[in-house]
Protein backbone atom coordinates (compact mmCIF):
# COMPACT_ATOMS: atom_id res chain seq x y z
CA UNK A 1 0.00 0.00 0.00
CA UNK A 2 2.98 2.69 0.69
CA UNK A 3 4.57 2.44 -2.67
CA UNK A 4 1.44 3.94 -4.95
CA UNK A 5 2.07 6.63 -2.37
CA UNK A 6 5.72 6.63 -2.35
CA UNK A 7 5.53 7.04 -6.18
CA UNK A 8 2.92 9.95 -6.25
CA UNK A 9 5.34 12.12 -3.20
CA UNK A 10 8.50 11.07 -5.60
CA UNK A 11 6.59 12.48 -8.34
CA UNK A 12 5.57 15.97 -6.47
CA UNK A 13 9.04 16.27 -4.71
CA UNK A 14 10.34 15.80 -8.30
CA UNK A 15 7.79 18.83 -9.65
CA UNK A 16 8.29 21.26 -6.75
CA UNK A 17 12.12 20.90 -7.19
CA UNK A 18 11.28 21.85 -10.92
CA UNK A 19 9.02 25.07 -10.25
CA UNK A 20 11.73 26.08 -7.48
CA UNK A 21 14.58 25.99 -9.46
CA UNK A 22 12.35 27.45 -12.90
CA UNK A 23 11.66 30.36 -10.41
CA UNK A 24 15.16 30.56 -9.04
CA UNK A 25 16.37 31.45 -12.60
CA UNK A 26 13.51 33.78 -13.33
CA UNK A 27 13.84 35.67 -10.12
CA UNK A 28 17.78 35.71 -11.33
CA UNK A 29 17.13 36.99 -14.56
CA UNK A 30 14.68 40.00 -13.38
CA UNK A 31 17.97 40.88 -11.19
CA UNK A 32 20.38 40.36 -13.97
CA UNK A 33 18.17 42.69 -16.25
CA UNK A 34 18.07 45.77 -13.12
CA UNK A 35 21.49 45.46 -11.85
CA UNK A 36 22.61 45.88 -16.01
CA UNK A 37 20.05 48.99 -16.29
CA UNK A 38 21.66 50.47 -12.54
CA UNK A 39 25.32 49.70 -14.76
CA UNK A 40 24.64 51.67 -17.38
CA UNK A 41 23.07 54.32 -15.40
CA UNK A 42 26.32 54.18 -13.12
CA UNK A 43 28.35 54.75 -16.63
CA UNK A 44 26.37 57.47 -17.65
CA UNK A 45 26.63 59.17 -13.97
CA UNK A 46 30.19 58.64 -15.04
CA UNK A 47 30.29 60.79 -18.23
CA UNK A 48 29.15 63.65 -16.23
CA UNK A 49 31.37 63.58 -13.75
CA UNK A 50 34.17 63.78 -16.01
CA UNK A 51 32.67 66.48 -18.50
CA UNK A 52 30.76 69.48 -16.78
CA UNK A 53 29.96 70.90 -19.86
CA UNK A 54 27.21 68.39 -19.79
CA UNK A 55 25.75 69.38 -16.86
CA UNK A 56 25.83 72.83 -18.18
CA UNK A 57 24.14 71.69 -21.37
CA UNK A 58 21.76 69.35 -19.85
CA UNK A 59 21.11 71.79 -16.97
CA UNK A 60 20.80 75.38 -19.26
CA UNK A 61 17.50 73.78 -21.17
CA UNK A 62 14.60 74.91 -19.23
CA UNK A 63 13.62 71.65 -20.16
CA UNK A 64 16.89 69.92 -19.44
CA UNK A 65 15.67 68.49 -16.25
CA UNK A 66 11.70 68.29 -17.36
CA UNK A 67 12.14 66.35 -20.17
CA UNK A 68 13.34 63.32 -18.89
CA UNK A 69 11.09 63.71 -15.59
CA UNK A 70 8.09 63.38 -18.10
CA UNK A 71 9.41 60.77 -20.16
CA UNK A 72 9.85 58.57 -16.96
CA UNK A 73 6.53 58.97 -15.96
CA UNK A 74 4.83 58.48 -19.72
CA UNK A 75 7.40 55.15 -19.90
CA UNK A 76 6.09 54.19 -16.34
CA UNK A 77 2.39 54.41 -17.84
CA UNK A 78 2.73 52.81 -20.81
CA UNK A 79 5.48 50.27 -20.55
CA UNK A 80 4.03 47.72 -18.52
CA UNK A 81 1.27 47.61 -21.81
CA UNK A 82 3.97 47.61 -24.43
CA UNK A 83 6.28 45.01 -22.39
CA UNK A 84 3.25 42.34 -21.79
CA UNK A 85 1.29 43.38 -25.67
CA UNK A 86 4.25 44.44 -28.04
CA UNK A 87 6.86 42.57 -29.77
CA UNK A 88 9.79 41.39 -27.42
CA UNK A 89 12.33 43.91 -28.95
CA UNK A 90 9.48 46.74 -28.11
CA UNK A 91 9.68 45.10 -24.58
CA UNK A 92 13.54 45.65 -24.53
CA UNK A 93 13.58 49.07 -25.79
CA UNK A 94 11.01 50.26 -23.50
CA UNK A 95 12.79 49.39 -20.74
CA UNK A 96 16.40 50.57 -21.93
CA UNK A 97 14.25 53.95 -22.75
CA UNK A 98 13.34 53.76 -19.44
CA UNK A 99 17.11 53.18 -17.84
CA UNK A 100 18.18 56.32 -20.18
CA UNK A 101 16.06 58.25 -18.85
CA UNK A 102 16.83 58.18 -15.52
CA UNK A 103 20.04 58.35 -16.41
CA UNK A 104 19.24 62.12 -17.79
CA UNK A 105 18.21 62.68 -14.29
CA UNK A 106 20.52 60.87 -11.93
CA UNK A 107 23.96 61.90 -14.21
CA UNK A 108 23.72 65.44 -13.60
CA UNK A 109 22.75 65.35 -10.33
CA UNK A 110 26.00 62.63 -9.60
CA UNK A 111 27.88 65.24 -11.53
CA UNK A 112 26.99 67.88 -8.88
CA UNK A 113 28.01 66.19 -6.44
CA UNK A 114 30.93 65.06 -7.64
CA UNK A 115 32.19 68.70 -8.83
CA UNK A 116 31.42 69.69 -5.56
CA UNK A 117 33.77 67.16 -3.69
CA UNK A 118 31.16 65.35 -2.39
CA UNK A 119 31.70 61.91 -4.22
CA UNK A 120 31.68 60.08 -1.15
CA UNK A 121 27.59 61.06 -0.19
CA UNK A 122 27.38 59.53 -3.51
CA UNK A 123 28.66 56.23 -2.49
CA UNK A 124 26.88 56.08 0.65
CA UNK A 125 23.84 56.72 -0.84
CA UNK A 126 24.26 53.97 -3.00
CA UNK A 127 25.24 51.55 -0.54
CA UNK A 128 22.24 52.64 1.75
CA UNK A 129 19.78 52.20 -1.31
CA UNK A 130 21.24 48.91 -1.97
CA UNK A 131 20.95 47.65 1.93
CA UNK A 132 17.06 48.93 1.99
CA UNK A 133 16.27 47.80 -1.47
CA UNK A 134 18.08 44.27 -0.86
CA UNK A 135 16.38 43.83 2.34
CA UNK A 136 12.82 44.65 1.62
CA UNK A 137 13.23 42.68 -1.28
CA UNK A 138 14.14 39.79 -0.08
CA UNK A 139 11.29 40.05 2.66
CA UNK A 140 8.52 40.52 -0.42
CA UNK A 141 10.14 37.20 -1.92
CA UNK A 142 10.04 35.10 1.50
CA UNK A 143 7.30 36.64 3.08
CA UNK A 144 3.67 34.50 3.78
CA UNK A 145 1.93 37.42 4.25
CA UNK A 146 -0.10 38.92 0.74
CA UNK A 147 1.06 42.24 0.32
CA UNK A 148 -1.28 43.02 -2.49
CA UNK A 149 -3.78 45.00 -0.20
CA UNK A 150 -0.92 47.38 -0.25
CA UNK A 151 -1.04 48.16 -3.85
CA UNK A 152 -4.42 50.71 -3.77
CA UNK A 153 -2.42 52.75 -0.96
CA UNK A 154 1.13 52.81 -2.45
CA UNK A 155 -0.01 53.96 -6.27
CA UNK A 156 -2.36 56.23 -4.61
CA UNK A 157 0.83 57.63 -2.38
CA UNK A 158 3.14 57.85 -5.48
CA UNK A 159 0.51 60.09 -7.71
CA UNK A 160 0.19 62.41 -4.06
CA UNK A 161 3.79 62.49 -3.93
CA UNK A 162 4.84 63.33 -7.54
CA UNK A 163 2.58 66.04 -7.79
CA UNK A 164 4.12 67.32 -3.53
CA UNK A 165 7.53 67.12 -5.46
CA UNK A 166 6.63 69.22 -8.57
CA UNK A 167 4.96 71.81 -6.28
CA UNK A 168 8.29 72.27 -4.36
CA UNK A 169 10.24 72.37 -7.53
CA UNK A 170 8.13 75.21 -8.79
CA UNK A 171 6.55 77.08 -6.35
CA UNK A 172 7.45 76.10 -2.72
CA UNK A 173 11.07 75.81 -3.37
CA UNK A 174 11.10 75.13 0.75
CA UNK A 175 13.81 72.66 1.93
CA UNK A 176 11.75 71.33 5.09
CA UNK A 177 9.46 70.41 2.43
CA UNK A 178 11.98 68.56 0.67
CA UNK A 179 13.38 66.83 3.30
CA UNK A 180 9.59 65.76 4.13
CA UNK A 181 8.80 64.76 1.06
CA UNK A 182 11.90 62.70 0.10
CA UNK A 183 11.67 60.87 3.98
CA UNK A 184 7.90 59.28 2.68
CA UNK A 185 9.27 58.43 -0.79
CA UNK A 186 11.56 56.41 1.27
CA UNK A 187 9.06 54.74 3.43
CA UNK A 188 6.76 54.60 0.68
CA UNK A 189 9.24 53.10 -2.01
CA UNK A 190 10.77 50.47 0.73
CA UNK A 191 7.37 49.09 1.07
CA UNK A 192 7.24 49.05 -2.41
CA UNK A 193 10.39 46.91 -2.80
CA UNK A 194 8.77 44.58 -0.99
CA UNK A 195 4.78 44.62 -2.73
CA UNK A 196 6.75 44.56 -6.40
CA UNK A 197 9.19 41.40 -5.41
CA UNK A 198 6.12 40.27 -4.37
CA UNK A 199 3.96 40.66 -7.41
CA UNK A 200 6.85 39.49 -9.61
CA UNK A 201 7.13 36.71 -7.78
CA UNK A 202 3.63 35.81 -8.69
CA UNK A 203 3.72 36.12 -11.95
CA UNK A 204 6.34 33.35 -13.44
CA UNK A 205 4.69 30.58 -14.61
CA UNK A 206 6.25 27.28 -14.29
CA UNK A 207 7.12 25.96 -18.18
CA UNK A 208 5.63 28.67 -19.63
CA UNK A 209 9.02 30.85 -21.08
CA UNK A 210 7.73 32.71 -23.55
CA UNK A 211 5.32 34.38 -20.61
CA UNK A 212 8.24 34.89 -18.08
CA UNK A 213 10.82 36.10 -20.39
CA UNK A 214 8.62 39.41 -20.30
CA UNK A 215 7.65 38.76 -16.47
CA UNK A 216 11.07 39.35 -15.85
CA UNK A 217 11.90 42.26 -18.16
CA UNK A 218 8.87 43.83 -16.80
CA UNK A 219 10.04 42.69 -13.08
CA UNK A 220 13.60 44.75 -14.18
CA UNK A 221 11.58 47.44 -15.33
CA UNK A 222 9.64 47.71 -11.77
CA UNK A 223 12.24 47.59 -9.70
CA UNK A 224 15.04 49.42 -10.94
CA UNK A 225 12.64 52.74 -11.32
CA UNK A 226 12.61 51.51 -7.62
CA UNK A 227 15.74 51.47 -6.65
CA UNK A 228 16.19 54.49 -8.74
CA UNK A 229 13.84 56.36 -7.21
CA UNK A 230 15.09 55.36 -3.60
CA UNK A 231 18.74 56.55 -4.68
CA UNK A 232 17.89 59.92 -5.40
CA UNK A 233 15.89 60.88 -2.22
CA UNK A 234 18.23 59.28 0.11
CA UNK A 235 20.81 60.91 -1.23
CA UNK A 236 18.89 64.38 -0.77
CA UNK A 237 18.31 63.30 2.81
CA UNK A 238 22.25 63.08 3.12
CA UNK A 239 22.90 66.47 1.72
CA UNK A 240 20.10 68.31 3.63
CA UNK A 241 21.15 66.37 6.86
CA UNK A 242 24.93 67.57 6.54
CA UNK A 243 24.26 71.04 4.82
Amino acid sequence: MNQPRNQFDSVYAQAGATYNEGLRKYMLGVYNYMGLGIAATALVAMMFTQNPDMIRFVLGSPLGIWLPFIAILGLGWVGPRVIFSGSQMAAHAIYWAYVAAWGLIIGPVVGIYAGAGMANMVYEAFFITAAVFGSLSLYGYTTKRDLAPLGKFLFMATVGLIIAIILNFLIFKSDLMSVIVSSLVVIVFSAMTAFETQMIKRLYKDGQEHVNARASIFGAFALYGTFATLFIHILNLLSRMRS
